[in-house]
């Protein structure tokens, strides 16, 4: 067997099991087991078999079982949880992935020692610094090496482990408790975590990330809670088979701020995948009009200049906002402080170093101390008033960016180096500072929804630009609907959490998946105007015409005589050719606004349809008065003779 037929045979029991046809998925087990050596996953199959039958023996005999839907859920989860390892273990005798081949040749690792084993190892790191700061750092190298190396088989043996003991459930609890394991390491665990769960479903691990929601540290409870809701999204029929897992789950719909929570990364992993979108403008829109107008860049004061004899000469602006470049660059502001991927452009080209060569070190949180930092840019690094540390303990890059930054930062001369890390003074700084809203960088940094956006970008960037793309699951490839999530309905149900998503699609210019969610509040009776507006504005652009209208009077008997209402309800008319109705609302339109020019233009056109060729001529005729040398007005006034003629 191959990888495909591996997969489309795993596949097609999958599709059985979510179908609930246990009997037709159990034949096919059978038989996609026999190609494997696996004799523990024949006996644990075997005992499903038998019963399975005795459960239809009963269900015949007309014995009643109170327990018989439990039985079967049981069943279901146990035969999914096989078919899971069966697919694996095949995989792990033929595939070429990394994965695969940790799993078939576990002496790749230098140490693999258990997770308890790992922790002491790492939770021992901060001492071993201490003493080493004491000795002015001597056999630093060796320490950060040995911790290094200690994290790296951390990260591989949990991402390759498809499915924990309960040993080994207890020993990553107590990852979580302890006080003196470094964050950075815990953090790392946790994608390890994420990751695995994404290759195989394991109960444990979800739980595992449940736990994880509990952590003080934002740090490490973003990570839980975007590694949770990407298992959620994977997994939407698996929870229901897991009792505690979905007791556990539903205890969280009465917690209105998870809720938010959850929402908040729903929106965070969609608006990644505008990333394309936005890398596409950056490289073929703002990047060359900056590099077109870099003349007029380097005369503007962005606010870090010295004000003495620094006079801007007013030109200079008009000149600016004349070459469109303001505009891209108030867009590309406006896109940052949403939370946009506005750098992926930047840093795409700067993901090619050693670094990047290991899996786990996308997933590392930036760290000074690194070795790799240390060796490139050296111990003592510039002090806390230089461009790199404010970018460096900003929350505008995410950690990988931060990384390639510094490799980059290191390959240029040392004397342009020197000069770009020392060029802010510290007032320079306070000036930087206050711009972003009093509000620190630091502290910025550390805002939860700052922290899970920057770990989705880590994400992003891993699946798009690491050496090993291909060996993953990229889910930012494919539709993300948690709304629809059998598992995260209802905690997404409520009005502004649905309105917060169906306006982000509305802004991005997704009229089906915007329609799909006010169509939800709709019928829940949630809608307000503005709801109506939306509704018939993407009924609309999918040329909706009839049901746009429908959308469009419930608005107007909501908010009535609102302008852009009535000259949507006379846009969709017009289109539909009911002159008529169309010129009722342009006239209703032409009361508040008596010299809207597009009004005059379509009341004229409306009236032309009608070969109301005089009525028509009239509004030509005062469109061309309002606006000289009209083309539109010549074109429909020029029209509409010779109709009439």
């Amino acid at each position: 067997m191959n990888e495909q037929s591996i997969q489309k045979q795993y596949n097609q029991i999958v599709n059985l099991l979510e179908d609930k046809r246990l009997k037709e998925a159990l034949v096919q087990l059978d038989a996609f087991l026999y190609n494997g050596n696996d004799w523990s996953l024949r006996n644990r199959l075997e005992q499903i078999q038998t019963s399975y039958q005795y459960m239809l023996q009963y269900m015949k005999l007309g014995m009643k079982d109170p327990e018989r839907q439990k039985l079967y859920r049981q069943l279901l989860a146990d035969t999914w949880e096989i078919a899971d390892q069966t697919r694996i273990a095949l995989l792990d005798e033929i595939s070429t992935h990394y994965y695969h081949s940790l799993r078939r040749n576990p002496k790749q690792l230098p140490k693999a020692y258990g997770i308890s084993t790992l922790q002491k190892i790492l939770e021992g790191f901060a001492d071993e610094m201490a003493v080493s700061q004491l000795a002015n750092y001597q056999g630093l190298d060796a320490i950060l090496r040995r911790h290094e190396e200690t994290h790296q088989v951390m990260f591989l043996t949990t991402w390759s482990n498809s499915s924990w003991t309960l040993e080994e459930f207890a020993q990553a609890e107590d990852m979580l408790r302890s006080e003196t394991l470094p964050t950075n390491d815990l953090c790392l665990f946790v994608s390890a975590v994420t990751l695995s769960l994404m290759e195989c479903f394991d109960e444990r691990k979800v739980n595992w990330l449940l736990d994880g929601l509990r952590h003080t540290n934002p740090q490490i409870n973003q990570r839980a809670l975007v590694g949770l809701v990407i298992t959620l999204h994977l997994y939407p029929s698996r929870i229901a088979l897991y009792p505690e897992l979905e007791a556990r789950i539903s205890l969280f719909r009465e917690d209105p701020n998870f809720s938010k929570q959850v929402n908040r990364i729903y929106i965070q992993l969609l608006r990644s995948q505008e990333t394309e979108k936005i890398d596409r403008k950056m490289r073929e829109e703002i990047i060359p009009e900056m590099m077109k107008n870099v003349n007029i860049m380097r005369n503007m004061k962005f606010g870090f200049e010295e004000t003495d004899e620094n006079d801007r000469n007013p030109d200079w602006e008009q000149a600016f906002e004349q070459s469109g470049l303001g505009d891209k660059i108030r867009e590309m502001n406006d896109l940052q402080l949403e939370g946009a991927d506005v750098y992926m452009s930047t840093f795409a080209q700067l993901k090619g170093y050693p670094f990047f060569r290991e899996p786990h070190n996308w997933f590392y949180p930036f760290d000074r101390m690194h070795s790799s930092i240390i060796h490139q840019v050296g111990l003592n690094q510039s002090g806390e008033s230089s461009v790199l540390s404010i970018i460096l303990q900003s929350g505008f890059f995410c950690n990988s960016d931060k990384y390639s930054f510094c490799f980059t930062i290191a390959q240029l001369p040392q004397g342009q180096r020197d000069m770009m890390l020392s060029q802010m003074t510290p007032q320079d700084q306070s000036d930087f500072m206050e711009e972003k809203n009093n509000v620190s960088l630091k502290q910025f940094a550390e805002r939860p929804d700052v922290i899970s956006n920057q770990y989705i970008h880590d994400l992003y960037r891993f699946f798009k630009l690491s050496q090993r793309r291909f060996e993953f699951h990229n889910i930012f490839q494919e539709e993300i609907a948690l709304h629809r999530n059998p598992v995260l309905k209802e905690l997404l149900s409520a009005p502004e959490l649905l309105v917060a998503v169906a306006d982000f699609h509305f802004s991005k210019e997704h009229p089906a998946e915007a329609l799909e969610l006010y169509r939800i509040l709709i019928d829940r009776k949630q809608a307000n105007a503005d709801i109506f507006q939306k509704t018939g504005f993407c009924l609309q652009k999918e040329k909706r015409y009839q049901e746009a209208v429908d959308a469009y009077q419930k608005a107007d008997m909501l908010k009535p005589d609102h302008l852009w209402t009535l000259r949507h309800l006379a846009t969709c008319y017009r289109q539909m050719k009911n002159f008529d109705a169309a010129l009722e609302y342009y006239h209703r339109v032409e009361t508040i606004q008596p010299e809207n020019r597009n009004v005059l233009f379509y009341t004229g056109s409306c009236l032309a349809e009608q070969k109301r060729y005089d009525d028509a001529l009239q509004y030509f005729f005062k469109l061309d008065f309002l606006e000289n040398d009209c083309m539109k007005a010549w074109r429909g006034g020029g029209n509409r003779r010779q109709h009439r003629d």
